[in-house]
């Protein structure tokens, strides 16, 4: 395994009853170029095979295990924040697989001038296509960009490819405990946390080499994460408002026009199986908007 290199980086690992996965994204990111700081796995799970993953690799990396019994993937990323002792917190899940240059990408982005206080990257569909299997989260872009308020978040990034000045994540408050898979809100931690960071003077950086894999989903576990989708953005948009915050409103109609655009498209194609996901998405995020609007209250 190489040396670390500044800045020093925490890796911080979400997983959920998922030994087998998180054994490969583990051994994924001990086969990087460039070595991190430590790996934070969080387990939000009851399946003992986990902690006997990261204790199989303990020899070969600073392995920290957090067991987390608060369902929820922004609950998972508090967690590892708590935990990290590097500058910078890198976070993903334990169906990705980074790239051998993950970490010596975001290095480099973070050593570079304007420095970013957060990075993201690019996050393809793992392995070859298959019928009946989606890519998700899938981030191509091969153009570096910087990114600041105004923007809507979910082109920043996505969870599963973010890495975090850790003292900035601290100063918003990490994230929000009531959104993200597992919570009531269904999705959207990743969005807020953007946006929130974003919108406090934070520039993100867009660097297409920090690369991370994502596993494929199947038909059905997309529909089944269409609603919970769509409800996190809501719900997302919901606190903004209640807050007092336009940019909230801004961002519900960038995601409306984004979504109606897609329900249009997939109409004129005559794609139901797409007609019928965009559907679903606009009832999670009726649903989220409303959930949002009360719990910030």
């Amino acid at each position: 395994m190489a040396d670390p290199t500044p800045p020093g980086i925490t890796v911080a690992i979400a997983t959920l009853d998922r030994p087998e996965l998180l054994a490969r994204c583990l051994d994924a990111v001990l086969a990087g170029v460039t070595a991190p700081w430590e790996i934070v796995v969080v387990d939000q799970g009851r399946d003992p095979l986990t902690a006997a993953v990261v204790a199989e690799r303990e020899e070969q990396a600073s392995l920290v295990y957090v067991r987390q019994p608060t369902r929820g993937l922004a609950a998972s990323r508090n967690a590892a924040l708590a935990a990290a002792t590097a500058p910078v917190l890198a976070t993903t899940d334990d169906d990705c697989v980074p790239d051998r240059e993950w970490l010596a990408a975001i290095g480099k982005a973070f050593a570079e001038q304007p420095a970013p206080q957060l990075v993201t990257g690019r996050v393809l569909p793992l392995g070859p296509e298959r019928a009946g299997y989606h890519a998700i989260s899938t981030r191509s872009s091969p153009d570096r960009v910087d990114l600041l308020a105004g923007v809507a978040p979910w082109r920043a990034g996505t969870g599963a490819n973010t890495a975090v000045e850790r003292e900035r994540a601290e100063r918003i408050g990490g994230w929000d405990e009531r959104l993200g898979v597992g919570s009531a809100g269904g999705a959207g931690e990743d969005v807020d946390f953007l946006y929130r960071l974003m919108r406090a003077g934070a520039r993100v950086r867009y660097e297409p080499e920090a690369l991370v894999h994502h596993e494929r989903q199947d038909a059905a576990r997309r529909r089944a994460t269409r609603t919970s989708y769509g409800r996190g953005i809501g719900a997302c948009c919901g606190i903004q408002l209640r807050r007092g915050d336009s940019g909230g409103l801004r961002m519900l109609g960038q995601w409306t026009a984004l979504r109606g655009g897609m329900l249009r498209r997939a109409v004129t194609q005559r794609d139901r199986r797409s007609a019928f996901e965009e559907l679903l998405v606009a009832r999670g995020t009726a649903g989220g908007l409303i959930y949002g609007l009360r719990v910030a209250g």
